[in-house]
């Protein structure tokens, strides 16, 4: 009972992640991942050091509610770009980020958090429409900047790293799952195009809108 349970409301809170919503929305969501990379990134105990960057083949930025009493719900949006062939990093592409969980818990918090992809395969099953971090890929917790001169280099080879945080009070989850999932419809609506994530990540056809093109550059910057 509780698995089918868990099952439904990954399918509701889903779809309720990847609904059409305005474009000024969107355009919020892309400056707001923009400022999340910012400020991790000006702090030495969240910053991401340069060794990994160095080996970044995509990066994920999400920003998350979770709140609850019995089921907890994690709702909230993102974004992903890619390194192309030629060392150009791609338009950043939306995507619903969401988890559920069960058992007793109480509390809401917000969360902030950006995935360093060190390979070229792991953004890819992201076109399957949903991806399971750490389930789907490994995935550990990364070492920040003022670790940088001690972390064993050996975690570079993990094709996920995680860097997280949080703000406000929450206990008690006992059973969870959470995902990445494509978000087609923003992503018609903020570009002004039918192109779908894999043409938006790996194709040249569609050209940056004015308001991606500081979280592009700030990406391109940190790992050129």
């Amino acid at each position: 009972m509780k698995k089918f349970l868990l099952l439904s409301l990954l399918a509701l809170f889903g779809a309720a992640s990847a609904r059409a919503g305005s474009r000024a929305e969107y355009v919020t969501r892309i400056e707001t991942c923009e400022a999340i990379l910012q400020e991790f990134m000006a702090n030495p105990a969240t910053a991401i050091p340069a060794q990994v960057l160095e080996r970044a083949r995509g990066l994920v930025i999400v920003n998350q509610i979770r709140a609850g009493l019995f089921f907890g719900v994690k709702d909230g949006y993102g974004v992903i770009l890619v390194k192309k062939a030629d060392g150009h990093w791609s338009l950043p592409v939306l995507v619903a980020a969401g988890e559920i969980s069960l058992g007793f818990q109480v509390g809401v918090n917000a969360s902030e958090t950006i995935m360093v992809i060190t390979n070229d395969t792991t953004p890819r099953m992201l076109f399957n429409d949903r991806f399971h971090v750490g389930v789907d890929a490994n995935a550990i917790a990364g070492p920040n900047a003022a670790e940088a001169e001690k972390f064993n280099k050996d975690l570079l080879e993990t094709p996920v790293l995680v860097y997280t945080k949080s703000r406000g009070l929450y206990a008690g989850a006992t059973v969870k799952t959470g995902w990445l999932q494509r978000a087609d419809p923003a992503n018609f609506t903020l570009y002004g195009t039918q192109y779908t994530m894999p043409e938006l990540l790996y194709g040249d056809w569609v050209q940056p809108v004015p308001e991606v093109v500081p979280l592009m550059n700030l990406v391109q910057k940190l790992a050129p």
